[in-house]
């Protein structure tokens, strides 16, 4: 299976919180519970995050200078092209927002094995099985299709990819 989606596939929605909208790229769910969820939005200014029970977040800032994720017990800085993951559950906030930052967002359900989320500049050669999903960051390829900047290319096959871009592992 290989799906190359676009902007022209992607949903733009409100966050559960109300205070910004996310623009949604893959959703998969089973009887109505969310298995993946890859998305993307912009943190602009210092805010709670919404609660997701059940699920595993992982957030990748992409431009801006990123922030801190703060909660009880709890303090990851999240910088541009370094994957940070938290449980959706647990009540965090964006502090220390000087600008806006954009971010990727992968979205799992606790009962998964969590998802391997790297950021990938030049060339490499994944494995196949399990889902693969690859968001552009700039113009790159996957298997020879060319992609665009915020081109997401999705795969169980082995594949190789040169560019700049995120690749996420999701299982089952």
């Amino acid at each position: 299976m290989i799906r190359h989606l676009t902007a022209a596939d992607y949903k733009t929605m409100p966050w559960a919180n109300g205070k910004g909208v996310t623009v949604e790229m893959l959703k998969v769910e089973d009887n109505g519970q969310l298995v993946w969820r890859l998305s993307r939005a912009s943190v602009v200014e210092n805010g709670d995050f919404s609660i997701f029970p059940g699920i595993e977040r992982n957030l990748t800032v992409i431009t801006g200078p990123g922030f801190d994720l703060v909660g009880a017990g709890l303090h990851l800085h999240a910088r541009p092209l370094l994957p940070v993951a938290f449980a959706g559950d647990t009540p965090i906030r964006a502090e220390g927002v000087s600008a806006a930052s954009d971010d990727f967002n992968v979205m799992t359900a606790r009962n998964l094995r969590r998802p391997e989320v790297a950021v990938i500049t030049g060339s490499a050669r994944l494995r196949g099985g399990d889902m693969l999903a690859v968001y552009a960051l700039a113009a790159s390829m996957a298997d020879g299709i060319a992609l665009q900047a915020n081109d997401l290319f999705l795969s169980d096959q082995p594949c190789t990819l040169s560019g700049q871009m995120i690749a996420v592992r999701l299982y089952r």
